[in-house]
């Protein structure tokens, strides 16, 4: 009996839970707290965005899953960010506006942060660093980098910037396929 205790203890020293996302609260673009604790239930993608990037017209496939998929538990959450050649400038209300006015743009849109290097806000630090979200690590490498978690808020999978958001590993995968 005793040595099944310790034996479980064991256990428990050596394997360390998930972090979740659900503990962060942060900005969005009107100024507004937005508190990931809402989204528990809900399968997550993070992105990174930009609106002067090369890859800037994914905002278009991001807009029509999240219309395909917000009423099915699942959310999108946008974090501009200026990281990669200067390609997000603009101030809040100039992203807001852009987001909205040329790509109909209606999932939730937070302030603009820094999502790497020595500013790296802690959302980030949190989906990129394995010691704070228990999976693994990974950097950003560019705008439009995707960070899928599930309902408990818990990092799944990170998706290439280049891979478009309506790409089938990103469907099925919201889909539970």
């Amino acid at each position: 009996m005793l040595q099944s205790l310790f034996s479980f203890l064991k256990k428990e020293t050596i394997t360390y839970p998930k972090g979740s996302i659900h503990s962060f609260i942060v900005t969005d673009l009107k100024g507004n707290q937005f508190d990931f604790s809402t989204l528990k239930g809900k399968k997550i993608m993070v992105v990174n965005t930009a609106s002067k990037c090369g890859l800037t017209p994914q905002y278009e496939k991001l807009q029509k899953i999240y219309e395909k998929y917000k009423n099915k538990n699942f959310e999108i959450i946008g974090f501009p960010a200026n990281n990669f050649l200067w390609q997000e400038p603009g101030s809040a209300s100039d992203i807001e506006s852009f987001c909205s006015v040329n790509y109909g743009v209606t999932f939730p849109m937070m302030e603009k942060i820094s999502v790497n290097g020595k500013n790296m806000h802690p959302i980030y630090e949190f989906l990129t660093k394995k010691s704070k979200n228990g999976v693994k690590d990974a950097a950003v490498k560019w705008n439009f980098q995707k960070f899928l978690l599930n309902e408990k808020g818990e990092l799944e999978k990170v998706i290439s910037p280049n891979t478009q958001p309506d790409d089938r590993s990103i469907t099925a995968w919201i889909e539970g396929k």
